[in-house]
């Protein structure tokens, strides 16, 4: 994902912005949730668990839309438009409890044990920036 780096604070994980995801449901509707993420420098990653709605929304539609806003300043925000290009378990857990300490302070996620937890990786298609 190339975001100016005007904007790149906030996908940092001082920041602690959330993120506002889109899927698209089985209808064709649209579906909006908050959700914890990080960034890996070039995607977007979020985690969820195992048979959830957006869960469900995303493997069987991969497009999402998603907004990043300012957690000082909501009129400054990253959108942005792109699809779904990789799930995967392995590291799923460890990937929760390093966004549970990014937002809580605490490295232990509080979720049921034996959930099924899941890592989206976000490629960007489309970016707008305002702000």
């Amino acid at each position: 994902m190339n975001i100016p780096e005007q904007y790149q604070d906030l996908l940092r994980d001082e920041t602690n912005a959330f993120l506002y995801l889109s899927t698209i449901m089985k209808d064709g509707t649209p579906q909006v949730t908050p959700v914890w993420f990080n960034w890996d420098g070039q995607n977007i990653l979020i985690n969820s668990a195992k048979g959830r709605l957006k869960d469900k929304n995303m493997r069987a539609r991969p497009q999402v839309a998603l907004v990043i806003a300012d957690p000082k300043n909501p009129y400054r925000y990253i959108q942005v438009r792109g699809k779904v290009v990789d799930v995967v378990e392995e590291g799923a857990r460890e990937h929760i409890n390093a966004l549970n300490l990014k937002y809580t302070g605490s490295s232990d996620y509080p979720g049921p044990k034996d959930e099924v937890r899941v890592i989206y990786r976000i490629e960007a298609e489309h970016i707008q920036l305002n702000g």
